[in-house]
């Protein structure tokens, strides 16, 4: 292949937020999405996609809840949720994907792989839960979801008077499987990984693989399993085509160009969202400091123009 890229879809990439989340709505939301991605496969790329699965995870949790309330089925813990999520949501992207290539006239292989991250148990992150899952809820029905199961809520910044529930988000240190992702997308075969960031595991002092209650954020998993396979590019899709500082008021501004000493500079000033674009600029730098070429966030219907999308780098080019 020419060049390797990751791509990590945003959680519109396969529901909308205004969506009660039937499989026919994440069906067409997931082939509008990946058609943007035909391009990249056009100039010869290979692809390793990742995604996220903030709805699909938080709607596995909630069927626990009824599952064991009504007919007293024990709940999973929230790595097998996470694995679930993964599993399906990769099904789901694998074979809509086999038909967006089909009608493109294009033949390639896809494989899904259900991806475990390793991450630190003692991570100060299980001390500040930050990362959202579920759907939203008023402020009362998240205050008597606090009361009765003791879950952690804060405010949605994507919609008034909303709350969503929030759970450990610890660092990403490596993931599982590193050689084969990047042996067969360098070969062509276009990987599907580290869905929804990634299963959260840790290495106990006998060497096995124990899992955690958490989440990891997809896009600092995304950044590192790109580092890992020695990606050259990462693009990050959210639902937005630009970065923007003081997103949403009167003073809202583009930036097509971000490098790093700007970046922890308006990070630091909280110019950009906590658990919205700060951790999708955080994970674009850490693939930058690492050796990638370059890094783009952007929403996707605008990935081919490349007019579109803020492009992190460490300095400002010329």
């Amino acid at each position: 292949m020419k060049k390797l890229a990751v791509v990590a879809l945003g959680g519109n990439a396969l529901l909308r937020g205004n969506q009660a989340g039937t499989i026919e709505e994440q069906e067409q939301n997931t082939k509008d999405t990946l058609e943007n991605l035909i391009y990249l496969i056009k100039e010869g790329y290979g692809l390793v996609i990742s995604h996220g699965n903030g709805p699909q995870v938080g709607n596995i949790l909630m069927r626990n809840d009824a599952g064991e309330e009504k007919y007293g089925i024990p709940q999973m813990p929230l790595d097998i949720c996470v694995a679930d999520s993964q599993g399906g949501i990769g099904y789901m992207i694998e074979r809509v994907m086999r038909n967006v290539l089909n009608e493109h006239g294009i033949e390639k292989d896809i494989v899904t792989l259900v991806t475990q991250v390793v991450v630190d148990k003692n991570d100060s992150a299980f001390q500040n839960p930050t990362k959202r899952v579920g759907k939203i809820y008023t402020k009362q029905q998240a205050d008597e979801l606090a009361k009765a199961k003791g879950w952690i809520f804060k405010e949605s910044p994507k919609q008034k008077d909303g709350w969503r529930r929030v759970v450990a988000s610890p660092e990403p240190l490596d993931l599982f499987n590193v050689q084969t992702i990047a042996e067969i997308a360098r070969r062509g075969t276009i990987v599907i990984a580290s869905g929804g960031g990634g299963i959260p595991v840790y290495i106990d002092e006998k060497k096995d693989v124990r899992p955690l209650e958490a989440v990891i954020d997809k896009d600092k998993a995304s950044a590192l399993m790109a580092t890992k396979i020695n990606a050259d590019e990462l693009y990050i899709l959210t639902d937005v085509p630009y970065v923007y500082i003081n997103y949403g008021e009167e003073n809202q501004k583009a930036l097509e160009f971000l490098n790093k000493e700007d970046a922890y500079k308006y990070m630091q000033e909280g110019k950009f969202g906590e658990g919205n674009m700060a951790p999708k600029i955080q994970a674009a730098l850490n693939f930058i400091e690492k050796g990638g070429k370059k890094s783009v966030i952007t929403e996707a219907t605008k990935l081919e123009d490349k007019s579109y999308g803020t492009k992190i780098t460490l300095e400002y080019e010329d």
